[in-house]
């Protein structure tokens, strides 16, 4: 595996650590592999370790080539807090689609991922965005503009910005999230289904907020059980997606 960061900000704060698998001559169809931009959460005033590299590692291990974005934080109350971030993501997703050659990536193959408020930049990239990902993943998001209340933190409501051309969605919550209301994952996927976009979606009975891969190694030391399952299901998902 090659691994390297690229670097968005002077102070380097903002950035997009790549992690691009090995080609093998036992593995002559990947040679062009699909890819994963990572987006983690944090309410927009810090970017999650939690849902950073354990979620790449995830997907390097699907065979995909994994990008994790740190994304410009902490100016709460102002428009940079999510214009700017938003304005990051955009340009993570160019600079994967202009070095796809380069990187080994199918560049009609790449799927966002976003967690919380990484959830929202994800689904903004979907719907928001000219430049689009091929798929999105969607968990617990943020969605509607209410949650700028809890965030400080003007957010636009990106369900309403759902269209034909949104990319087939993933979305997967808890019931219980104490954090931001399941009614923002419905909210999407009613968006989804209204507009005949391709889409699935797994809501967990139990779960809370902020999961990750619900497993031991980002939970410390606990598993959230069944809350597990995303992780494969969405894999499965996306294998039939591009199949």
């Amino acid at each position: 595996m090659r691994t390297f960061t690229e670097y968005f900000s002077e102070d380097k704060k903002v950035s997009l650590t790549a992690n691009l698998l090995d080609n093998s001559p036992e593995m002559p169809n990947l040679d062009v592999r699909p890819a994963v931009l990572v987006i983690p959460g944090g309410g927009y005033s810090f970017c999650s370790d939690r849902e950073a590299e354990p979620i790449a590692m995830l997907f390097a291990l699907e065979g995909y080539h994994t990008f994790v974005l740190r994304y410009s934080v902490g100016k709460r109350g102002t428009d940079y807090c999510f214009e700017q971030p938003f304005e990051d993501a955009k340009r993570a997703l160019r600079y994967i689609r202009e070095n796809a050659a380069e990187f080994g990536v199918d560049p009609e193959k790449i799927a966002a991922i976003g967690f919380s408020a990484g959830g929202h930049l994800c689904s903004a990239l979907g719907t928001l965005s000219e430049e689009k990902p091929n798929a999105l993943i969607l968990s617990y998001p943020c969605i509607m503009e209410s949650i700028g209340e809890i965030l400080s933190c003007k957010v636009p409501s990106t369900n309403l910005a759902v269209t034909k051309d949104t990319p087939p969605t993933y979305i997967f919550a808890a019931a219980d999230d104490g954090c931001v209301p399941i009614e923002h994952s419905l909210a999407f996927a009613s968006a989804c289904a209204e507009n005949g976009v391709p889409f699935e979606m797994h809501i967990y009975q139990s779960g809370g907020h902020g999961f990750s891969l619900a497993s031991p190694v980002v939970c410390n030391g606990k598993s959230l059980g069944v809350t597990e399952s995303w992780a494969p299901l969405c894999a499965q998902w996306l294998r039939k997606l591009w199949l």
